[in-house]
């Protein structure tokens, strides 16, 4: 009885490695990519995470300061500093917010995702179940979407832009007694204090906006990471290239 005489240790290797290119190449027409999102979109969403960050370290310790410091008074600024820094901040926020509405109206369809909703269509709320379940762990695979997923959209919409809003505006109001009643920023924005009570209830809901703003990006950072993995396709990545790529 005949036997086949064992492939050559380089015959076997070579099959191997081709094994594997054919299984890269496989995947790799398997993976489409498509363009999302524009460079200024990208450029204000990194942008904006950085002045949000400082915002919220900052603002932190302006509503509860540090330790007072060892020697003279007049040897330190540190307040001032962190004050600087979340004004500062705060203005890139404001500036960056405006230049955001700008770009939706001459960007893509998908710069305009973040400023409405579609709350009239029914198979939107449906979709909306779908994610609620998907991120549940009760169903194995959620629908593709180009831009922003429909739970993904009310979330961007109700956490994000609306509670930004209020913080800009309560931000400047708080801003505007410092600069004085003749400030632009007392004469646009004063009335916020009488509306809300006094300047202390300012304070208080500016605060606990920061942390509604804290608990939204722990859910977008982890949401975001979580989708990349389980999800099949780029999110992480795509803020950074503009394009999402489909893995499947």
């Amino acid at each position: 009885m005949s036997t086949l005489p064992a492939p050559e240790p380089q015959a076997q290797a070579l099959a191997d490695v081709t094994g594997i290119d054919d299984r890269a190449v496989a995947h790799g027409r398997s993976t489409k990519s498509v363009y999302v999102y524009e460079a200024p979109v990208r450029i204000w969403h990194w942008v904006n995470a950085a002045a949000i960050t400082v915002l919220c370290l900052t603002g932190y310790f302006i509503g509860k300061p540090l330790p007072t410091l060892p020697g003279e008074a007049s040897a330190h600024f540190l307040m001032g500093y962190i004050r600087f820094a979340h004004f500062t901040a705060g203005y890139i926020l404001a500036v960056g917010l405006l230049g955001r509405a700008y770009w939706a109206v001459v960007g893509n369809h998908h710069a305009r995702e973040l400023f409405w909703l579609p709350v009239l269509q029914k198979a939107y709320w449906a979709e909306v179940r779908t994610m609620l379940r998907w991120y549940g762990f009760l169903i194995p695979r959620p629908g593709r979407y180009v831009g922003h997923n429909p739970l993904a959209r009310l979330a961007m919409f109700s956490g994000f832009l609306m509670l930004t809003v209020f913080m800009v505006v309560t931000g400047m109001a708080l801003y505007g007694e410092g600069a004085g009643p003749a400030s632009w920023q007392s004469r646009l924005f004063g009335w916020v204090i009488p509306l809300m009570g006094q300047s202390q209830d300012v304070h208080t809901w500016h605060r606990m906006g920061m942390w509604g703003l804290v608990m939204f990006i722990t859910l977008h950072v982890y949401a975001a990471i979580r989708e990349d993995i389980m999800g099949r396709q780029s999110i992480v990545s795509t803020m950074i290239s503009g394009r999402r790529t489909f893995k499947d």
